[in-house]
């Protein structure tokens, strides 16, 4: 399969086993504070090699060779013959370990836009299946300062310099490359999940309970003809010893607006806050500031992430540019 349909790639996100809330701490790989990350960035970061330079650079002129379409573009068609087995240990990190990995050194200044937005691509499929971002089934994001109006509840954040608060996407893993940074700000902020639920469990285990019952989650106007503007989940589902966490703050926020969803009651407002604030703690976070040619994955079970905001250059070439890859790890 060369890529899944928003529709399909939700509906696999979700499709997340369920048996009972943890009995104590939830013992993970993934449970880590931002302290222990910020000192040893050698466990999260790869650095791209020559060979693999090399090797992503054949494949993307394979692809161009042929003409063709980045739909069609599959791990048989973007041969990647040494680096290829090096990225099961991205997606390792990824699935079973910390949750996220760094991949520095693509050359997108040299290659530019078009070479990069395919090298980019092509490294995707080797860590999972492709799937579309919204209904219209984008199938990579430009995450650029478009100047819409921040306050607008249906405009997306992504499209603005502005804040953008903790949450997860509908998909196992979300990549970012960085092909233009800010002039200031914008950085990549990144928590623990488990780690978040493992504080919450340990302060008020009435919080830790009701991550477990369903939220209401605004759809920010991408509802299909005769859905809701709402749908319902509960951020944490937990079996065999494995949390995972589908969390975002401002969306269950904003649906309060649906009178017929359901009150926004005390023990919800607490929960969001105590979530909130411990994600934005510096014990918890980890900030990344992407240079360009800097990859970041990161798992949406295991990992909650945001972004400061971020003042640009004026110059239109010059603007804050990042491209968003889902990813379904099956």
């Amino acid at each position: 399969m060369a890529f899944r349909s928003f529709g399909e790639q939700s509906r696999y996100y979700f499709d997340r086993p369920h048996k009972s809330m943890p009995e104590g701490k939830v013992i993970s790989s993934a449970d880590w504070r931002g302290a222990d990350m910020r000192a040893r960035p050698e466990d999260w970061t790869y650095r791209l090699t020559p060979t693999d330079l090399r090797e992503i650079r054949y494949a993307v002129d394979h692809v161009k060779a042929d003409a063709m379409d980045m739909a069609d573009l599959s791990r048989e068609t973007f041969p990647l013959p040494t680096l290829g087995p090096k990225i099961n240990s991205w997606r390792d990190a990824v699935q079973n370990g910390p949750g996220f990995v760094l991949i520095k050194g693509l050359p997108v200044a040299v290659w530019g836009e078009e070479d990069s937005t395919l090298a980019y691509w092509g490294l995707g499929h080797y860590l999972g299946i492709p799937g579309a971002q919204n209904p219209d089934n984008e199938l990579l994001g430009h995450v650029i300062d478009y100047s819409e109006e921040r306050t607008n509840p249906l405009v997306r954040r992504y499209r603005t310099a502005g804040n953008i608060d903790f949450h997860c996407d509908a998909a196992d893993v979300v990549g970012l490359l960085c092909l233009h940074a800010a002039k200031d700000g914008g950085q990549s902020r990144i928590a623990s999940s488990v780690a978040i639920y493992n504080e919450i469990s340990d302060r008020d285990p009435a919080l830790a309970a009701r991550l477990f019952e369903p939220f209401m989650i605004d759809r920010r106007g991408e509802e299909n003809k005769g859905q809701r503007g709402y749908y319902k989940r509960p951020a944490c589902c937990h079996a065999d010893g494995i949390l995972r966490t589908f969390f975002h703050s401002e969306y269950m926020r904003s649906a309060a607006r649906f009178t017929d969803g359901g009150q926004f009651d005390e023990i919800t407002a607490k929960t969001l806050d105590l979530y909130d604030e411990l994600a934005a703690s510096d014990e918890f976070h980890l900030d990344m500031y992407l240079e360009p040619g800097d990859i970041q994955f990161i798992s949406n079970h295991s990992i909650v992430h945001a972004r400061t905001e971020y003042q640009d250059y004026p110059e239109r070439e010059r603007k804050r540019h990042l491209l968003r890859l889902w990813l379904s790890l099956n």
